[in-house]
């Protein structure tokens, strides 16, 4: 891996996790629509992003050549993970459970730690092990004060672990991918929309304020995910972990300083042990990358 290209994938990852963590905002917004209808627009608005961009980049062809039963059962797998993670961040953000969700994305590297160590038999240097090991105390104390929202925090982090797990080793570029994904999403969720729009109760073509966030969502939900699957691919899964503590601090913010969600003193020690953590996890990465 030259150096150029993690640099890449460092700032490819900083952009995602930092889109992400304002991301539970915007949902805000569409607080009145149902979760399952804003799902369904994610993916109707996304595919057809998608579609413009590639037929612009005249990427069909390389997409095609991709298309083998083992990449398509994979992307079928990662579609259906990334579709159950959309559903119920955004029903935890619209049902007072914003910081449940952050403590899902802060659970999330440690499952990305596990997978790299276990799966793709990455291996750890002692003080990255020191770093996780922090983190995931500081982890482990904010789980035991919220066991009534503790399965929101693990279906987040262990459908998102996995699905960038998938994104990683399956045999297809980040746009090919994505485009593959929500194509496979979008017949469900357009027959869902259209039922919908045809029986009088969606929320598309009632407000053209929320048509235009609905529309919006293809961009939103698109642009973070291709950043995320490039990055997967240009720096080493378990180097990614402690970067995506951008998102779900960002997100924790976002949950007690503007939707006003209770903070417990413990959440302040967790915060401080998970940061100590990624301290501790940049200097080692700092140090290995100065010796020779």
């Amino acid at each position: 891996m030259t150096h150029r290209s993690a640099r890449g994938g460092l700032l490819l990852a900083l952009g995602a996790y930092a889109m992400w963590g304002v991301l539970p905002l915007y949902f805000r917004l569409l607080a009145a629509v149902p979760p399952l209808e804003v799902l369904a627009h994610r993916v109707i608005w996304s595919v057809v992003l998608l579609i413009i961009v590639v037929t612009v980049l005249r990427r069909w062809p390389s997409i095609r050549d991709a298309m083998t039963a083992r990449t398509l059962a994979m992307l079928a797998a990662s579609a259906t993970l990334i579709a159950i993670n959309w559903l119920i961040f955004i029903w935890a953000v619209n049902n007072q459970h914003a910081l449940a969700g952050s403590l899902g994305y802060f659970i999330n590297p440690l499952i990305n730690v596990a997978l790299g160590v276990v799966v793709l038999g990455e291996r750890l240097r002692r003080l990255q092990g020191v770093a996780i090991g922090i983190a995931a105390v500081g982890v482990v104390a904010m789980a035991l004060v919220a066991l009534d929202t503790l399965w929101i925090s693990l279906s987040l982090a262990v459908t998102f672990g996995v699905y960038g797990l998938v994104r990683k080793v399956v045999a297809i570029d980040s746009l090919g991918g994505l485009t593959l994904e929500t194509m496979m999403l979008a017949p469900v969720s357009l027959g869902y929309a259209l039922v919908l729009a045809g029986t009088g109760t969606g929320a598309f073509g009632q407000s053209s304020g929320t048509d235009v966030l609905l529309v919006l969502l293809g961009v939103v939900t698109a642009a973070p995910l291709l950043m995320f699957a490039a990055a997967a691919r240009r720096l080493p899964y378990s180097s990614m972990a402690l970067l995506q503590y951008v998102a779900p601090t960002l997100q924790f913010i976002v949950a007690v300083a503007v939707f006003g969600e209770p903070l417990l003193p413990l959440h302040l020690l967790v915060f401080a042990l998970i940061w100590a953590g990624c301290a501790v996890f940049a200097w080692d990465s700092v140090r290995a990358a100065r010796e020779p």
